[in-house]
């Protein structure tokens, strides 16, 4: 008996001994994960809280102050998988780690929050695998996947979904029957004028969706496979809804002669529907649910196996550490100066105009100086120029940025309808058709950057960025030729390309060196 006794209490001293050798390598899992995070948090606290301010401020992102309460759910949640296991630390992460570190370092000096935002949570992660080891990254791939849902990044996906619910909703309603004239993201109905607009663009729905259905797949299946395919439908089916959504919201308006869901009250019934929607997705996918599958039991480590390398730690925590010094040293302070742009004189053939019926102006805030100048073409249409100029790009002064474009933000007087390429004698420029209180008007917009000219923002922002870190110039700038469009569009472009075949040279001349004013 006394041996029964005795071999019992040799067992259960062994569970303890094993349950408090698994607390212990979990408390040090954690604290871990903790210092990595704070340290990266520390050295990055300008863009981290650039996050957290988009997360208070956006609807769009508000489901990022959900996630970090969630990541440190799922890292308790695996710690019976993680038992006695202990930090193995991995030197050559520092490449990685250096790798995000750079394109932080383009994202800030190019003023491109997104990639900046985007750097600093993988930077983290990266920090995390390279402090924790393979076999503790491997347990916790989720935790650290679902972190990345932390970037409030997702404004590029706008203009291609708005363009496609537009789309889906005028097909939609001439299949009903309903006539419909559309203009770009603009169209009409008999009894009522509609658009789609950011908010209309159901990326709000989509970020929502991939967010809790990325943990809702974690969770509820076990297998790879069954986890993408639910992943797949949490892409399609937001997407999917609010084309929906927005077809019996114009269909709504156009039964009740726009006695319904012409207000603030269509976004009620907007999230109504989607929540629907969701929970149906929800339901669906719990009947092929999979159980967990079980954790194996470890022994605790013993010592000295059980000691950490922590000097492995040592380059990935300098490794992140280092950029904020780079871009230290590379963005100097500017004092504020101004510009003046004199525009080119009439070219034989043209005359100069008066302001006239070209009273539109492209929106760009921040520039170091802008002109507008009007021509007079042979057939007797004006045609204006715009140039916005920039140099020493930062926060507030940056060329491409939020809010800069041929029509201020938000759904105002100016309308863009539709932008195109056109291929010119200075190489490629955006061509726009535009809804002005001046009439409808045909605009070409191009950005000149290193004696080049690039029609696309990203393109724009990498060469710019690459200039400031290579400490050359950022000189830049927009310009935008705008004409009356008429009733036929070839010849407003006809009009457009002979301005520039005849003033191309003269306008790189303008933006070439202006004459700088004193610093203020």
């Amino acid at each position: 008996m006394k041996r029964d006794l005795d071999s019992g209490h040799i067992v259960t001293a062994g569970v303890a001994a094993n349950a408090e050798g698994h607390a212990r390598a979990f408390m040090l899992v954690a604290v871990t994960i903790g210092v990595v995070f704070a340290w990266g948090v520390a050295w990055y606290w300008p863009t981290a809280a650039g996050i957290v301010r988009i997360w208070l401020h956006s609807d769009t992102y508000a489901h990022g102050l959900i996630v970090l309460p969630v990541f440190v759910w799922l890292v308790w949640r695996a710690r019976a998988r993680i038992g006695g296991l202990l930090p193995q630390p991995v030197p050559w992460m520092a490449l990685p780690v250096a790798a995000a570190g750079l394109l932080w370092l383009l994202g800030t000096m190019g003023g491109v929050a997104a990639a900046a935002h985007f750097a600093l949570l993988a930077m983290i992660v990266a920090a995390l695998v390279g402090a924790l080891g393979w076999r503790l990254s491997r347990i916790l791939l989720f935790p650290f996947a679902f972190l990345m849902l932390a970037v409030p990044i997702g404004d590029f996906l706008l203009p291609t979904l708005m363009n496609l619910t537009a789309t889906f909703t005028v097909h939609a309603l001439r299949w009903s029957g309903i006539p419909v004239y559309r203009e770009g993201l603009y169209f009409v109905v008999p009894n009522g004028n509609w658009s789609v607009v950011e908010a209309c663009s159901g990326i709000r729905y989509l970020i929502a969706s991939v967010t809790v259905g990325a943990l809702y797949a974690y969770l509820t299946f076990a297998t790879l496979r069954r986890r993408l395919l639910f992943m797949v439908a949490a892409l399609v089916v937001p997407i999917v809804a609010n084309w929906m959504r927005a077809y019996m919201i114009v269909v709504l308006g156009y039964l009740t002669d726009n006695r319904l869901a012409a207000g603030v009250d269509h976004l009620i019934y907007g999230w109504g529907f989607f929540g629907v929607v969701i929970v149906l997705m929800f339901w669906t996918a719990n009947r092929w649910r999979e159980p967990a599958p079980a954790v194996p039991c470890r022994e605790p480590v013993a010592a000295p196996a059980g000691r950490v390398s922590w000097g492995g730690v040592v380059p990935v925590l300098a490794a992140v550490a280092v950029f904020p010094f780079a871009e230290r040293a590379l963005d100097r302070p500017v004092g504020d100066y101004a510009v003046k742009l004199e525009l080119p004189a009439p070219a034989r053939g043209w005359s100069a105009e008066a302001e006239g019926r070209l009273a539109y102006r492209p929106h760009y805030a921040g520039a170091r100086g802008a002109a507008f100048a009007a021509y007079r073409a042979s057939d007797g249409e004006p045609v204006g120029v715009y140039v916005a100029w920039y140099a020493d790009q930062r926060e507030g002064r940056e060329m491409v940025a939020w809010g800069n474009g041929l029509a201020p933000p938000g759904y105002g007087a100016v309308r863009v309808l539709g932008e195109t390429e056109h291929v010119t004698a200075i190489g490629r420029v955006l061509g726009a058709e535009l809804l002005t209180p001046q009439g409808r008007m045909r605009a070409w917009r191009w950005y000149r950057v290193d004696g080049r000219a690039l029609t696309g923002d990203s393109d724009a922002k990498l060469q710019l960025a690459f200039a400031r870190i290579t400490g050359r110039s950022d000189d830049s700038a927009a310009i935008v030729l705008v004409t009356p469009l008429g009733d036929r569009p070839e010849e407003a472009d006809g009009r457009l390309d002979g301005f520039l075949r005849a003033h191309a040279a003269a306008l790189d001349a303008t933006v070439a060196a202006p004459p700088r004013g004193a610093a203020r």
